[in-house]
């Protein structure tokens, strides 16, 4: 089986979040399955030069945008056992950021269009494009409409994933016809873009994909209710019968507290080993050096979607008890400043470093007792996973794939791999946090709930199975509806 993942980054070119991860790392998983996945992407400036070298131009054409005719490169290479396609136009994507332009809507639409007319020169044929978020949103929409009659195009399946509901590529409506070439009738009827008297990319997507997935089976239930739903909620539950909930993974070979040169000591089950790491990431941060102080990490984007709002309430009262606090992030004002604080009034006790440092990230990890997820949703979350793999605790809020990989610990029966609250209230936030204490001081009771939480598989295998099966169905919906023999 053929697969085209169409995303706007992918590891290891180019990454802001999460999404890179997956669109880098599943298609390496489902070769392991026996299909040829590959991953088309922009090619943005800031690539690295050592791996943009490697890419070859294999066709040049022009794509229509609206009245425009727009010059496009589709370069190839094999990256780490991958093939990977770069969009290549210097005018849209030869920048060192990859999204907050002010031609963010002309730049992804251009994509879209590139994805879709790259399939005339590209030296496999997809039987599936698996699109992402909302920068790809608009290749099924334009598979099924402007290329729905193409030879090479009108057999191409789709899906399409929602990796974070919240960002939907919403323009203006006259903005986003220009640059589609789409008429009212079709912009503003049933199955068009229309969103409230503006455009939305990620409605094309919802719409028009043959099937639908989203990155944990939690998730994909919150999205169909009004609370987490974000206006399309009608229009999911419309679509339900073609939503799956498929967990993410992790790189465990990257994320490896035995081969991780980041850190100090390497460690797999060894709790003595682990706190080795503790104090080095004490004394790193000017932190009290104390193996027996539990220590709370938090590596995140300082925002209230990660549920800070939560933490503000009840910070004081926390570091009253005897713990470490240790943040790395950046984000809104008012919490790099919530954290700062707390730093000036409890010298040796809480440590932040504000901005990105993968290093730093993971000897948080390893050096932590405690890892803290308190999100107000959360569509997956990638750094409960991680916590699991360094043997660090998670205390989460049961939300979305949050929800799905952390299950809090039962004293009675031995089973759990973290602790969790339900309510978006900070008191609820605080009480979880003092019953995990309480379990840090039992040591037996400690060690069984990391052992638990290695118990995990936390690979890309699961999830790769998931598709596969998720690729059969759809290609075998497909023959039943053409008449075609349906094999097993």
């Amino acid at each position: 089986m053929n697969i085209l993942f169409a995303a706007s980054e992918a590891v290891p070119l180019v990454k802001t979040g999460g999404l890179a991860d997956v669109a880098g790392a599943l298609p390496a998983a489902l070769g392991g399955r026996g299909a040829d996945a590959r991953v088309i992407l922009p090619k943005y400036g800031s690539i690295p030069p050592e791996l943009a070298e490697r890419f070859e131009t294999i066709a040049v054409f022009k794509v229509r945008l609206g009245w425009r005719e727009q010059y496009c490169g589709l370069l190839k290479a094999d990256v780490d056992g991958v093939v990977f396609y770069l969009i290549d136009n210097e005018f849209y994507f030869r920048r060192e950021g990859l999204y907050g332009y002010g031609d963010d809507a002309e730049r992804f639409v251009f994509f879209s269009m590139a994805v879709c007319e790259a399939l005339f020169h590209l030296d496999f044929r997809p039987d599936i494009v698996h699109c992402h978020d909302w920068q790809t949103a608009l290749v099924p929409f334009l598979l099924k409409t402007r290329y729905a009659y193409e030879p090479v195009t009108r057999d191409a399946l789709t899906i399409y994933t929602i990796h974070n509901l919240h960002y939907q590529g919403v323009f203006g409506k006259k903005l986003l016809q220009d640059l589609t070439g789409v008429g009212d009738d079709l912009f503003d009827g049933p199955a068009g873009l229309e969103f409230y008297g503006a455009g939305n990319c990620m409605k094309g997507g919802i719409q028009y994909a043959d099937m639908l997935t989203t990155v944990s089976p939690s998730y994909a239930e919150e999205i169909q209710t009004e609370r987490y739903g974000e206006k399309l909620d009608g229009l999911i539950r419309w679509r339900a019968g073609d939503l799956r909930g498929i967990v993410n993974g992790i790189d465990t070979a990257s994320f490896d507290p035995m081969n991780d040169s980041a850190l100090d000591t390497p460690y797999r089950g060894s709790l003595v080993r682990k706190r080795k790491n503790k104090l080095v990431l004490q004394r790193e941060l000017g932190l009290r050096e104390s193996e027996t102080t539990p220590l709370i990490g938090i590596v995140s984007r300082l925002t209230g979607q990660k549920g800070f709002d939560l933490i503000g309430p009840i910070l004081e009262e926390l570091l009253q008890e005897d713990v470490q606090l240790a943040v790395l992030g950046s984000g809104e004002a008012r919490f790099e400043e919530m954290f700062r604080s707390a730093e000036a009034r409890h010298p040796g006790r809480a440590a932040t470093w504000f901005g990105f440092n993968d290093r730093l990230a993971r000897r948080i990890y390893a050096g932590s007792d405690l890892f803290l997820m308190p999100s107000l949703f959360e569509p997956c979350g990638l750094s409960q996973l991680i916590a699991l793999r360094y043997r660090s605790v998670p205390v989460v809020r049961e939300t979305g794939g949050l929800k799905d990989t952390v299950t809090a610990y039962n004293e009675f029966t031995g089973e759990g791999n973290g602790f969790s609250f339900a309510g978006a209230n900070a008191h609820d936030l605080l009480y979880t946090v003092r019953r995990a204490l309480s379990f840090y001081r039992d040591g037996e009771a400690w060690q069984r709930i990391v052992d638990n939480g290695a118990r995990e598989d936390l690979s890309w295998s699961r999830p790769a199975k998931a598709y596969m099966a998720l690729y059969g169905e759809l290609a075998s919906k497909r023959k039943e509806k053409s008449g075609w023999p349906v094999t097993s």
